[in-house]
């Protein structure tokens, strides 16, 4: 199981996906700036910004392991 993920991982990304992968990532980046934010942010925004993170990350890790049928 282990070398399947790797494999998967190693594979060539769709290109829809590598779009996702951005997204995701920017949606991450922006989530983990609100919630490291040296100021005081209301409670609202720093529940926002934990799914902003959490959503980010899982459309990263989901659109790494896609891979294209052959």
């Amino acid at each position: 199981m282990k070398t399947e993920i790797t494999d998967r991982i190693k594979s060539p990304t769709p290109k829809f996906f590598k779009k996702i992968r951005t997204i995701g990532l920017t949606l991450g980046a922006i989530g983990g700036a609100l919630l490291a934010a040296p100021i005081t942010l209301p409670v609202t925004v720093i529940s926002i910004a934990g799914y902003l993170a959490t959503a980010g990350i899982v459309a990263s890790a989901i659109s790494t392991v896609a891979k294209e049928d052959k």
